[in-house]
């Protein structure tokens, strides 16, 4: 779906003054070390999708975090926001990060399994030099 300026504007807007507001106004330690990767509010401002990374082994413990806090987190994100409402927040784990990771690894390890290594006595035949000169002595121009 194309977004308007506008609205990637308020995304945007929403996105950054949750993450202020998990920074520096909640104090629940299980909501620490959490990005907030975007947000997406809907077209009336009633319903904002809030998207999150954090550790995998963490995920739990933040979901339930986020399903306490939300009604806080909602009440001091209208008192900041200049909106006629204030949305309901839907936290919504972001995999994409975690995808990424994965791909990544997996590129890492074909690229070490494919290098090519230096070759070594063995790979290299005893007659390589001597047929190597005969073939450049043929493609030489006789003058």
């Amino acid at each position: 779906m194309k977004q308007s300026s506008s609205n990637r504007k308020v995304n945007e807007q929403a996105r950054e003054v949750i993450a202020s507001i998990l920074l520096f106004e909640i104090s629940d330690p299980r909501l620490e070390m959490v990005t907030i990767t975007g947000c997406e509010v809907s077209y009336d401002r009633s319903v904002c999708n809030v998207f999150y990374t954090t550790e995998p082994e963490r995920y739990e413990d933040v979901a339930e975090a986020f399903s306490k806090a939300a009604g806080r987190v909602r009440s001091l994100m209208a008192r900041k926001l200049s909106w006629r409402i204030a949305p309901e927040l839907r936290f919504l784990l972001d995999k994409s990060v975690d995808q990424a990771e994965r791909i990544a690894n997996a590129l890492a390890a074909d690229a070490h399994r494919n290098a090519v290594v230096e070759p070594t006595e063995a790979d290299v035949p005893a007659d390589a030099d001597a047929q190597a000169n005969a073939r450049a002595e043929e493609q030489e121009p006789r003058a």
